[in-house]
């Protein structure tokens, strides 16, 4: 396959400003480094936030719908789901980041035929992966939502659900890879509009499909499987139409180019899959108090990355900045981005506490919360999202360890977090304040793993000077 003909060389785009060109002029190193690669920070982990919390929001806005329903059933289902989805959603984003990592270095190199033949077989291989994941789980719905905690008409109601939402998962997969080729390519803006324009497929579905026909759960999970659709298809039209298309396909090239995947992508996946490993156990510790605190814990953990998306998008964000300057050998400003990084982090989370506890009185309005749910999104707009910021360190550290050539210690800390760093502090807390303690105690868990993890990459940055 082939598309039409783009700017420049075999569609390769000019080298981005973030990637170095040259030793600057004498004097002017600490004023390109501390004001270009801030630039780049903020201007790539916004526009990539957009697209990344647009690709939340689809499950913000079906929950927000389903509690318009005012059926505590169908609520606490697409929280049990959500545990289920984000796994699987979580699955696609590793992948990406190994497909955007090796497309970004091919582009430092300048081998754009290079880059071009591996974003086609990374994204067939994402599309391949996504059909088969979706397919094993799928087969094992009911077992995975009953070890969830799930019982009765709720367990009966997240199979429901799950059974077809879960069908447009590989299309969600095939969307994520794509945007992540463009932002390799330092497309953000087109990179954003990917999952913005499958957000606005849902928002104009959802209440047609709950509502209009009258589905309820049915038609959630039918306006996200569209709202994938959409996704999946903005994320290959401009990489047809402004980058030179698709490489043609070789068997002997795709196996070449899995196996130069495989190393960034088994790590990587394994290190975002943690993530909602972990969610499971809190789901699993939090169910046995009932209905309303799995409903207030599904509320606050699509409020997460939807508020929080800069942070959730600076592993995307920085990867490529990394990528192409440790490819070039300028590992000064490798140091600079991360530093940039984490203060851009610390930031973006005061005020986005500052805006949550503000308004937390009409978040929880909006989503009919009352009671034990309403507490817990209190909890939320506050202390726990002030602690994310340890969060966020971890996240800077896991895309700057993939892109240095270290991804099992990207692996080996976020599992650390999410299993060490959450059980014991989950059922230790949980002893103490019940529903809410669960919460905390997985907060909590995150500040030392947070900073154990900093430490670590700036071993990584400083073994790759010498």
């Amino acid at each position: 396959m082939s598309g039409p003909a783009s700017e420049g060389p075999s569609g390769l785009q000019p080298p981005p400003e973030h990637l170095d060109q040259g030793p600057p002029a004498k004097g002017q190193q600490a004023k390109f480094v501390s004001g270009s690669l801030m630039r780049h920070v903020v201007v790539m982990s916004l526009t990539s936030s957009v697209g990344l919390m647009a690709i939340f929001s689809v499950d913000l806005i079906n929950i927000l719908y389903i509690s318009w329903l005012m059926d505590p059933v169908a609520t606490a289902a697409v929280g049990y789901a959500g545990a289920v989805l984000f796994f699987t959603t979580s699955f696609g984003i590793g992948l990406s980041i190994a497909v955007s990592a090796v497309v970004s270095r091919a582009l430092g190199q300048r081998q754009g035929d290079l880059a071009r033949r591996l974003a086609t077989n990374g994204l067939l291989l994402g599309l391949g992966l996504g059909v088969a994941f979706t397919v094993i789980v799928w087969a094992l719905l009911t077992p995975i939502v009953s070890l969830l905690g799930a019982t009765g008409a709720t367990a009966e109601a997240t199979v429901h659900y799950l059974s077809l939402s879960m069908l447009g998962q590989p299309l969600l997969m095939l969307g994520i890879t794509g945007a992540a080729v463009l932002r390799s390519h330092g497309d953000a803006r087109r990179a954003m509009m990917v999952t913005v324009w499958g957000a606005v497929a849902l928002a104009i579905a959802d209440p047609i499909l709950i509502f209009g026909a009258n589905l309820g759960l049915s038609g959630a999970a039918w306006a996200a499987n569209l709202s994938r659709l959409v996704v999946a298809g903005m994320a290959i039209w401009p990489l047809w139409r402004h980058y030179g298309g698709f490489a043609p396909i070789t068997p002997g090239e795709m196996w070449q180019d899995i196996r130069a995947m495989a190393g960034i992508a088994g790590p990587a996946v394994l290190t975002q899959v943690a993530t909602p490993v972990g969610q499971g156990f809190v789901t699993r510790l939090i169910a046995p108090y009932g209905e309303a605190a799995v409903a207030g814990m599904a509320i606050t953990g699509r409020l997460t990355p939807v508020a929080l998306g800069v942070i959730f998008a600076m592993a995307g964000a920085i990867g490529p900045i990394v990528g192409q300057n440790a490819g070039a050998g300028r590992m000064d400003r490798v140091r600079r981005t991360v530093w940039d990084a984490v203060i851009f982090t610390a930031v973006v989370i005061s005020l986005v506490t500052l805006v949550l506890f503000v308004l937390r009185g009409p978040i929880a309005d909006l989503f009919h919360a009352e009671g034990l749910t309403r507490d817990l999104v209190f909890l939320f707009c506050g202390p726990l999202s002030l602690l994310f910021f340890f969060n966020g360190l971890l996240f800077i550290s896991n895309a700057a360890c993939n892109n240095l050539g270290r991804p099992f210690q990207s692996t080996l800390l976020n599992w650390g977090r999410h299993t060490l760093g959450t059980v014991p502090f989950a059922i230790w807390f949980a002893s103490i304040w019940g529903a809410q303690g669960v919460l905390i105690g997985q907060a909590v868990g995150g500040v030392l793993f947070g900073i154990l993890s900093l430490w670590l990459v700036f071993r990584v940055i400083d073994e790759r000077s010498k």
